[in-house]
């Protein structure tokens, strides 16, 4: 599939505005609103929608699935920490942006999407823009325990709880990030795994995301 994606000044320039807010809204995280100011956020918008790709919203990219908030992307990604060369586990690859935002932070990404339709987009567009992710499908509320264990691990869809067998593919000192809760709004939380069977469990803010789905999920 052929794309001819344009990236100009006026979307650079909305790039550098989305970062101003994100600032103003609390994202410290240099490295993090580096990236958000690299990533063309439009290129997972079909080109009606490109004025929508700069706003601080989630929006809807088929299959029932969104492309989440710029400001819960920047949240998520700041709480991992990520350092060059950590192995990333995504769970829920979506619009691929996420995985971008991963990458451009130094991240070796393995990331699962549980929709064909998504996941065959994905696996085209994203190396077409020069991301080149580990890309699975499947369920990835089991993670992907045959390439654990992971430096940290990001869940970009509300479970209703934190599954057993995702905190055995963390490593040890590895960050966990997964909103938990009902199907109308889940908690950040953040898992620091300190040893075998020790986990320290921290929750944050309130957000609304999509379900995670599948066999230890909804």
């Amino acid at each position: 599939m052929a794309y001819k994606f344009v990236d100009n000044y006026r979307e650079r320039g909305a790039r550098k505005q989305l970062v101003k807010h994100l600032e103003k809204r609390g994202i410290e995280d240099k490295q993090v609103l580096k990236a958000i100011g690299k990533v063309p956020r439009h290129f997972f918008f079909d080109e009606t929608f490109w004025n929508q790709a700069y706003r601080d919203i989630a929006f809807p990219i088929g299959d029932g699935q969104t492309i989440s908030q710029p400001y819960t992307v920047a949240y998520q990604s700041e709480l991992l920490h990520v350092k060059k060369g950590d192995k990333v586990l995504e769970i829920g690859t979506g619009s691929g942006y996420q995985t971008c935002i991963l990458m451009e932070l130094g991240a070796d990404v393995y990331t699962i999407e549980r929709q064909e339709s998504l996941y065959n987009r994905t696996i085209q567009v994203l190396p077409y823009m020069g991301y080149n992710p580990k890309f699975f499908l499947g369920d990835g509320s089991k993670g992907i325990p045959g390439n654990a264990p992971y430096d940290k691990i990001i869940v970009t869809a509300g479970a209703p709880f934190v599954p057993e067998i995702m905190l055995k593919q963390l490593k040890i000192g590895g960050v966990f990030v997964i909103p938990v809760g009902d199907e109308k709004a889940q908690k950040m939380v953040t898992i620091l795994r300190v040893g075998e069977n020790d986990f320290e469990r921290i929750e944050l803010d309130t957000f609304r995301f999509v379900p995670l789905v599948g066999d230890q999920a909804w």
